[in-house]
């Protein structure tokens, strides 16, 4: 390993314990102090309110509640805007910084092993992103992370997090603008935001339920098979 690459790893690693340590640390204005300061600043505030957020996932904080926080703060379609600008803002620097500072180190020390591994990640980047983003157990700062030390293409790492961000977003979203709208609107926010995990929901139950007929259609033809072939066997034993 070169000096250069040394001092990269280096401070790859000391952003990382910077953020684990700040990250709890840090007193959050309450949803009141970004409301004023939103209506004070303008377009520019909401504009600054994407970018500090994009910044935030840098480190360990929960995606979560930032997209819910965002429909508190400007209800579901504001939010939604919000929400998703910042997460894949916040995806692209994450592999940038991860791919600048780590990836030369990671070639260097990863094994055979590793390496196929990665090639296969490289050849489905936008398939493996998708799939970290999908899966809620994954933390969105270590996917990001993980896009940028493996081989994955930008651009397929931008593609699959755009895509793998949307369902997330709008059912949080959709929570945080339910919380924070008044009157009847909060309801049928809530069931817009919900809306499309029952299409989804919907199509795979009946992506299943076909699955099982066409398995049981399979078996009967495979039993009728069978028979048929037994019952010839006995025919020509007879003869």
């Amino acid at each position: 390993m070169t000096t250069a690459q040394a001092v990269r790893a280096g401070l790859f690693l000391a952003l990382l314990v910077a953020g684990v340590v700040l990250a709890p640390a840090v007193e959050l204005p309450s949803v009141a102090t970004l409301r004023g300061w939103l209506a004070g600043a303008g377009a520019w505030g909401w504009v600054g309110l994407v970018l500090v957020s994009a910044l935030v996932t840098l480190a360990p904080v929960p995606r979560t509640a930032l997209s819910v926080l965002a429909g508190v703060l400007a209800g579901f379609g504001g939010g939604l805007v919000v929400a998703w600008t910042s997460g894949v803002l916040g995806a692209a620097a994450g592999f940038g910084v991860a791919r600048l500072l780590g990836r030369d180190t990671v070639e260097r020390l990863a094994g055979p092993r590793l390496a196929r591994a990665d090639a296969v990640l490289t050849d489905r980047g936008v398939l493996s992103t998708l799939l970290g983003r999908l899966t809620p157990v994954a933390p969105f700062t270590l996917v990001s992370y993980a896009g940028g030390l493996s081989g994955i293409r930008f651009r397929d790492h931008l593609l699959g997090t755009a895509i793998g961000l949307a369902p997330g977003t709008v059912l949080h979203v959709g929570v945080g603008a339910t919380v924070g709208a008044a009157g009847e609107l909060g309801g049928w926010t809530l069931l817009a935001s919900a809306l499309p995990f029952i299409v989804v929901g919907t199509v795979l139950v009946a992506l299943w339920l076909r699955r099982r007929r066409l398995a049981r259609t399979l078996e009967t033809r495979r039993e009728t098979s069978r028979h048929a072939l037994a019952a010839s066997t006995d025919v020509y034993g007879a003869d």
